[in-house]
């Protein structure tokens, strides 16, 4: 405590939150998810309309706190002091705290120190880009959840495309079915890769000789 979770965009940090809190909350816990933009708007507010205690109430309240972006908090000095008691107070009372970032605490540039001290006091964990299996396997998932056929060789396209992130593979995934439902026509390759076409400019496309493999 705190779990500290770090990832490019796109690779799943806010749906673990949501999971970790549905989790928890199941369990009887109380759980508060925000972004660090809703704490530092929620913490101006409370200045502004002289509503400290109601602000102190809300986040030192709960079981379980749950920030996402933590840093944008960077370079608000009058928000990381407001965390930063958040913070401790929450600690000291052995209320779980999970942090998401999108680098490790070392990297936060513009973070007090004594804040990011604390992000190391506990477990940092790197999402890291799934692997070509894993990326089948979600694809192949997300098309069972749309109870939709999409062909083998089709995933593969799209897997076979140098995307960065799993927000990007399954909007492709998205495209393509959406446009394959408009022209009323079977979901193939060439229509994924017509479909598509506009998207690659500007994009390496993973092509691999037999060598290469």
């Amino acid at each position: 405590n705190p779990l500290f979770l770090y990832s490019d965009v796109g690779l799943g940090k806010t749906h673990l939150l949501h999971s970790i809190g549905q989790t928890l909350q199941s369990k009887g816990q109380s759980v508060l998810y925000v972004s660090a933009e809703q704490f530092t708007n929620d913490f101006i507010k409370a200045i502004r309309e002289g509503k400290s205690e109601a602000f102190h109430l809300k986040y030192r309240g709960a079981d379980v706190l749950l920030i996402d972006d933590v840093q944008f908090i960077s370079g608000k000095e009058q928000t990381q002091e407001a965390f930063f008691h958040t913070f401790n107070d929450l600690h000291n009372s052995n209320r779980q705290i999970v942090l998401t970032s999108d680098r490790p605490p070392s990297a936060l540039a513009l973070l007090e120190e004594r804040l990011r001290s604390r992000f190391e006091w506990g477990l940092i964990a790197d999402i890291q880009r799934p692997d070509l299996e894993t990326k089948l396997a979600i694809l192949e998932q997300k098309a069972i959840n749309q109870a939709r056929q999409v062909p083998p060789e089709v995933i593969h396209f799209l897997v076979g495309r140098r995307l960065t992130s799993v927000r990007d593979l399954e909007g492709s995934l998205n495209r393509v079915i959406a446009w394959a439902d408009l022209l009323g026509k079977p979901i193939t390759v060439d229509l994924a890769s017509q479909t598509l076409s506009n998207l690659d400019q500007g994009e390496e496309v993973l092509k691999s000789t037999s060598e290469e493999i």
